[in-house]
């Protein structure tokens, strides 16, 4: 399948840098109109389905916010990652009997794409063996320390403004290091290099099994649409109304979809959202017209569009980090560094638009090396900051000035 077709994407650049991308209408064939929302039917039977993606968002949320809770248990982190009873016994550690029951669950897809991770198990558990890592570190570090105040090579609080901050020895907080993580080594590695992959969404019979129609057995939809239909929910799966999503775009979750809302705010990226908004509906339309070609061109779009959130907010925090410690908001500029730090890890994850990775694992081992080194945040560098800023930028089509802002 070829990955990238000018006639159904134009190409144009804004401010000098950012690649922009457009379907044109024009250019489609005969048997694609591209649809007003993500709503698809076959014999009045919505063909739509993503649950499982709407259960690992909520999970890895719950996860997260439970983290920030000083008597929550090692134990119960584990099985709110793991979903699978850590003592032997289940703990129910979720708020609802859905995710309590559920058959989901956060680790199993962390770093587990076809693409990426498949001949490279060693990576993947290397991956998720420090985000165990991170959950048993806020439990044996930060709680201990929840009321001491944080100071150089010791964990605690420190003051954010009016809210309070819960760091580790170097300023990490590991809450923060394991959201911003998530985002990409489960939310941008599911969609990018496994669901939207050429060996998972044209696997077997799947072309020819969508072309006759051939569904899932007990279920309205083919392979094709379904594979689809899951990487559209990794963004937009936590949305009340999932065929119109934009409406409530950056409240539906606090991963991916929270920072494309970011990112669109920002009068440099202005569109992002629409563009991939777009380019999921046009691809799920055309993978109901069995146009091939055009879901290529949609596959492109999305893993360049995706990778630029995950790009833009990396060089924001370290940006904005920087501006804080000048200031002399210590907690503030922790804070943003935290939320660097997960955003530098998720750069693993990101893929060009024709599918090349973008930072190979010891690229990203070094930018984490170098924010921990040493006192790490307590005695972080503008130009240590600066220096990474400029090397994740030239990856991408965007500067520091436009991201950093």
């Amino acid at each position: 399948m070829k990955t990238f077709n000018l006639s159904t994407i134009c190409l144009m650049f804004f401010t000098g840098t950012i690649i922009m991308s457009c379907n044109d209408d024009t250019d489609l064939p005969d048997n694609i109109n591209e649809p007003v929302s993500y709503q698809f039917a076959r014999d009045g039977i919505s063909t739509v389905s993503y649950s499982g993606q709407t259960q690992r968002l909520a999970m890895a949320g719950e996860l997260v916010a439970a983290m920030t809770d000083p008597q929550t248990t090692i134990v119960s982190l584990q099985e709110m990652f793991a979903n699978e009873s850590a003592t032997g016994e289940d703990v129910a550690p979720f708020s609802t009997d859905e995710l309590n029951t559920s058959t989901k669950s956060v680790r199993s897809k962390v770093a587990a794409s076809k693409d990426l991770f498949e001949a490279n198990t060693s990576e993947s558990a290397i991956i998720k063996a420090e985000m165990d890592e991170l959950l048993i570190a806020q439990v044996s570090e930060v709680f201990p320390r929840w009321n001491e105040l944080a100071s150089v090579g010791l964990a605690g609080q420190i003051a954010d403004g009016a809210s309070t901050r819960y760091v580790n020895a170097k300023g990490l907080e590991y809450d923060q290091a394991v959201a911003k993580t998530l985002l990409g080594a489960l939310m941008g590695d599911q969609i990018m290099s496994n669901y939207l992959s050429e060996d998972v969404l044209y696997a077997a019979t799947n072309v020819a099994d969508n072309a006759d129609g051939i569904v899932i057995e007990g279920k309205s939809y083919t392979a094709l649409e379904h594979y689809w239909d899951e990487a559209y929910g990794y963004m937009f799966g936590g949305a009340a109304d999932g065929a119109n999503p934009l409406t409530t775009l950056g409240e539906d979750d606090d991963f991916l979809n929270k920072y494309l809302s970011r990112v669109e705010d920002d009068s440099d990226f202005n569109g992002i959202s629409q563009r991939i908004f777009d380019a999921y509906k046009l691809g799920r339309a055309a993978i109901v017209a069995n146009e091939m070609d055009v879901v290529d061109d949609q596959r492109a779009i999305l893993r360049s569009e995706i990778s630029n959130i995950i790009g833009i907010r990396s060089v924001y925090y370290l940006q904005k980090g920087k501006i804080n410690l000048a200031g002399g908001n210590t907690g503030s500029a922790f804070h943003d560094l935290s939320e660097g730090y997960g955003f530098i890890n998720s750069l693993r994850f990101t893929r060009s638009a024709d599918g090349s990775v973008m930072f190979t694992r010891a690229e990203v081992d070094n930018m984490i090396a170098q924010l921990t080194a040493g006192n790490g945040f307590w005695d972080i560098t503008d130009s240590t900051l600066d220096s990474m800023s400029e090397t994740i930028a030239a990856k991408f089509d965007f500067t520091v000035a436009q991201a950093g802002s």
